[in-house]
């Protein structure tokens, strides 16, 4: 089968290595080329890198409601449009072009967690279970009919970096059964529940900030959910935590307020909450390199009731 891939970030990556070793991939819709790093300098997507290397065309189209992209899509005449973490809404015209129209590979367990960050949104929710689901396009943001569902279990501690792997791994296999059933004319559509829906917003510097008047609980989902990117910020210091756990902490006279170092040792850096207290053991300083909690206290003085 023919097969037009779209697709940006390292999820989608994992899935087009996986079509293109069952179908012929005929060309990559990505997004351009963007600064990254702390030089800056001009990236490549994952899927353009990965499709360089398997030889198929990429397009990078800064708009995708043009005439001239629609008339790139339709010489390469492909069944179907494959779409996994584009980033951009596809319009009609896109969406009817191919014969056995456009599947698209989200990574929550649809009608929840509609959106852009399903994945972080999941973990800074504190779900234990989530998925992936094969749906059929409409011109909705994730509303299509559903081909198949996985269900896969979030680990206790587990990161958005290992999550988001074990999500596309899956996202693929469960892609692959869906375009059989396709192609077979065996494919079973399913409406969702609009009622049973839930949105998840792309990730923004805002959300990044930690917020030490929420319970612990959350503060680590949060810090879990944007590790190893893009990192949860503490809002007054201005560095970023990249790992943090439960506190024991026994109220004392002193009273501190959230977000006041209750103290810092080898263990690392314990930080008042709303309910209670937790521990970053791993952080970075601004323009610095990632480190245990303990190391970064060696070169900065940062007091008991020192507010960050």
């Amino acid at each position: 089968m023919n097969v037009i891939f779209m697709g940006t970030p390292v999820f989608a990556e994992v899935i087009l290595k996986a079509l293109a070793g069952k179908h012929r991939v005929t060309a990559v819709v990505t997004q351009p080329d963007k600064p990254s790093g702390r030089g800056h300098k001009t990236q490549p997507p994952p899927v353009k890198q990965l499709a360089l290397s398997l030889g198929v065309p990429a397009l990078q189209p800064e708009k995708v409601r043009q005439r001239v992209f629609y008339s790139a899509l339709e010489t390469y005449g492909a069944d179907v449009f494959v779409v996994a973490a584009y980033g951009k809404i596809l319009p009609k015209t896109v969406l009817d072009m191919p014969r056995l129209g456009c599947v698209n590979v989200h990574a929550s367990l649809l009608p929840k967690y509609r959106g852009a960050a399903p994945i972080q949104r999941a973990i800074m929710a504190g779900e234990t279970v989530t998925g992936v689901t094969i749906m059929r396009m409409d011109e909705g943001i994730d509303t299509g009919d559903i081909i198949r569902r996985e269900r896969v279990e979030i680990g206790p501690g587990e990161t958005y970096g290992s999550l988001v792997n074990r999500l596309a791994q899956t996202g693929a296999g469960a892609l692959l059964e869906a375009l059989d059933d396709l192609e077979a004319g065996k494919a079973v559509f399913e409406k969702q529940a609009d009622s049973d829906s839930s949105y998840a917003p792309m990730i923004t510097g805002e959300t990044c900030v930690i917020d030490w008047d929420k319970p612990g609980a959350a503060i680590i989902n949060l810090i879990r959910a944007l590790n190893p990117e893009p990192g949860a910020v503490a809002p007054l210091e201005g560095f970023k935590v990249w790992k943090a756990e439960p506190f024991p902490y026994a109220h004392s006279h002193k009273n501190p307020l959230p977000g006041e170092i209750i103290n810092g040792d080898k263990r690392g850096l314990a930080v008042k909450t709303a309910d209670g207290a937790i521990l970053i053991t791993e952080m970075q300083a601004k323009g610095g390199k990632k480190m245990p909690a303990a190391d970064y206290l060696r070169g900065h003085n940062m007091p008991a009731g020192w507010r960050i």
